[in-house]
């Protein structure tokens, strides 16, 4: 204990003779870090969850070194757990990581599954809980249990190939643990993320007794998958639900934009009494923008200000998306600027915001700001600035823009892209640039890029070059109405009579 204390006074001294600003510590935080208490690693680690400090940190890793607490494998697993899942710094995972070849006692399979967890939530490498599991495998006294599939389910789930997700379902069955309702949970949502209803109905039949988790996922899947009215009818059967139920089928609503039903639905949940958190109002501050309804949308800001629901970027996003559609960009860049988090998709609502109420400008400018804070864009972000440029009229920066997204970010453009820079011509009167833009796409022109060729063509009156936009919109729509029809014609009970779809084909 004195060792402990001579080494806190000493870090002190060093930081004081290099100059630096040591953290404060507050009196209770001093007490947990000199002197005795009833349980000292409960209040060590109550700080650590509090603190964004790594020196901190450093201080209190050293405490519980000096005091022999870390070679007791249970202690040491919840240090780990308690660094890996941290909020307060980014930078706590990392080093946790660095804890498990630094250890004096070996780490339980509870300390690799508080770090497969952390890389299935927030981590941006994802594919790290593939490096754990083997470790847990390579250890001669480890075996990995049901929690641990389920995280590695999860982390599988924000890969962008499924096949490291099936292979996590093929190791669960092959040690026992596929029936688990937490890993059943995941694979389902796992599943769903990739588009095969068909699999997540396969596991889903394979219950027994489906539980409340795993009849909230398969609410979740349906949704995903767009059979919103099946979710439905599997949530009405439900004689208990908990607010992710209620969440999964109002984000079910509006994922398929039907945002009047989500708000009814979220009138009753409020009646039944279900707690209402940040993914709810996400999903309702949705439907209001959906709906265009800013008093409704008005209202729901105010009621998450009231409860005290914490603004989480999702949240704020979602606010700063329905005001900027509702036309209110003064609330919209009041909720950007407060928001004490901001991501890429944050930047480029707010950008999309500008651009779609005509403050091109100012889009631009804020792109500007997003490079200097160090973020980089992504390819939502660059549909936001070359909107921008478009309503402003400027062709040259469109044109750069497009082209750095290319060569600085090595990002190849999406049709919506070349649809843009289509518009951006096609505004400006460059009409043989805009067609030119439309005959060299990588890939086949979409209606939409047809469809700002015959807005300009429109605006500059060019009849024979509207004349063919004309022509190609009403091709592609009529595909779009065969394969509409092919595909309900192909799962029509025999007797019921054309689809209404068919029938609408020669009406174009």
């Amino acid at each position: 204990m004195i060792l402990a204390e001579k080494m806190m006074k000493l870090q002190l001294m060093k930081d004081a003779s290099d100059g630096t600003t040591a953290p404060v510590i507050s009196s209770r935080g001093m007490t947990m870090l000199g002197n005795p208490v009833a349980n000292p690693v409960d209040n060590y680690l109550g700080l650590l969850r509090s603190t964004s400090s790594v020196q901190v940190l450093h201080r209190i890793h050293a405490q519980l070194l000096v005091r022999g607490f870390l070679g007791d494998p249970r202690l040491l697993s919840r240090f780990i757990g308690v660094l890996a899942l941290s909020q307060k710094n980014p930078n706590h995972l990392p080093y946790s990581f660095l804890l498990l070849p630094h250890s004096p006692s070996p780490p339980t399979v509870y300390a690799y599954n508080t770090l497969i967890r952390a890389h299935s939530k927030s981590s941006p490498d994802p594919l790290a809980a593939f490096a754990l599991y083997g470790q847990i495998l390579r250890s001669p006294s480890l075996s990995p249990d049901n929690y641990t599939f389920t995280f590695l389910i999860r982390a599988s789930a924000r890969l962008p190939s499924a096949s490291a997700g099936a292979a996590s379902h093929a190791a669960a069955l092959r040690r026992g643990h596929a029936d688990d309702p937490h890993v059943q949970s995941g694979l389902i949502h796992l599943y769903a993320g990739f588009g095969s209803a068909t699999a997540c109905r396969r596991i889903f039949g394979e219950l027994r007794h489906p539980d409340l988790v795993t009849r909230t996922a398969m609410i979740g899947a349906y949704a995903a998958s767009g059979e919103v009215d099946v979710g439905r009818h599997l949530f009405d059967e439900m004689l208990h639900r908990d607010s992710i139920a209620w969440n999964a089928m109002i984000a079910g609503y509006t994922h398929v934009g039907r945002p009047r039903e989500a708000l009814e639905l979220f009138s009753e949940m409020q009646g039944e009494g279900a707690c209402v958190n940040e993914a709810t109002m996400v999903s309702v501050v949705t439907a209001c923008a959906q709906l265009g309804a800013l008093d409704q949308g008005r209202w729901a800001h105010g009621y998450i200000q009231k409860k005290r629901i914490l603004l989480i970027v999702a949240l704020g996003t979602a606010l700063i998306d329905m005001y900027s559609k509702c036309g209110d960009l003064g609330r919209a860049m009041e909720v950007f600027e407060s928001m004490p988090e901001k991501n890429v998709y944050t930047w480029s609502s707010m950008m999309s915001g500008l651009a779609m109420n005509g403050e091109g400008k100012e889009c631009i400018e804020l792109f500007v700001m997003m490079e200097d804070e160090g973020l980089s864009p992504n390819e939502i972000t660059f549909l936001s600035v070359l909107r921008g440029c478009s309503i402003v009229g400027m062709v040259d920066k469109g044109k750069e823009y497009f082209q750095l997204m290319k060569t600085k970010y090595c990002m190849k453009p999406w049709p919506e892209h070349y649809g843009c820079m289509v518009d951006l011509y096609g505004r400006a009167g460059q009409l043989e640039e805009a067609f030119h833009v439309i005959n060299t796409m990588p890939c086949k022109p979409h209606i939409e890029a047809w469809g700002a060729l015959l807005n300009a063509c429109k605006i500059h009156r060019r009849i024979d070059l509207g004349e063919l936009a004309m022509s190609k919109i009403v091709e592609l729509k009529k595909q779009m109405m065969g394969l509409m029809c092919f595909c309900q014609t192909s799962t029509q009970i025999p007797g019921t009579g054309p689809s209404r779809q068919c029938k609408g084909v020669d009406e174009i």
